[in-house]
């Protein structure tokens, strides 16, 4: 039994039970597992969404992600996690991303699995594209994303 990280981009979907069991599979240390799934609304900053398209650096954006993942199971000690992040093009309802952490007990799970999301947000290279009746326009980063990941950095003093 070893512990594991692990990150795929895919323009496949993706099948939230298949990959929590292969995730926890052969650990019986496991009592606890977080999950986030991401989705496409159908209505961003008052217009319809039609489509999203989700663009990646191949290479680059696999070693940002497992940096990520690398950093969280250094403050969680025991845990695995795996993420997966969908590209291409995605219509309202799809799923796009999958973050789920194993602890030993749920807080941890929880946090772990906050921590990377907040990280990925913010940090992994991504660029979404949204077609909406008025047009295609980028998603920029959110004010509520910058905060959210400033919790986890230690104050300076």
């Amino acid at each position: 039994m070893s512990l594991r990280a692990k990150v795929r981009v895919q323009e496949a979907d993706f099948d939230i039970s298949a990959e929590v069991a292969a995730l926890r599979a052969d650990n019986p240390k496991v009592g606890a597992v977080a999950c986030f799934v991401g989705t496409v609304r159908d209505l961003n900053e008052g217009s319809a969404v039609e489509t999203m398209e989700l663009e990646h650096y191949r290479g680059m954006t696999e070693k940002s992600l497992e940096a990520i993942a690398a950093q969280a199971r250094e403050r969680w000690r025991g845990s695995d996690v795996l993420i997966v992040h969908r590209v291409g093009k995605l219509r309202p309802l799809d799923q796009i991303v999958l973050v789920a952490t194993t602890a030993m007990h749920r807080a941890q799970a929880f946090e772990s699995c906050a921590f990377v999301m907040d990280y990925l947000k913010t940090q992994a290279p991504f660029w979404k594209k949204e077609k909406t009746e008025h047009g295609e326009r980028w998603v920029d980063a959110r004010e509520s994303d910058a905060a959210a990941l400033a919790r986890w950095t230690p104050p300076r003093g």
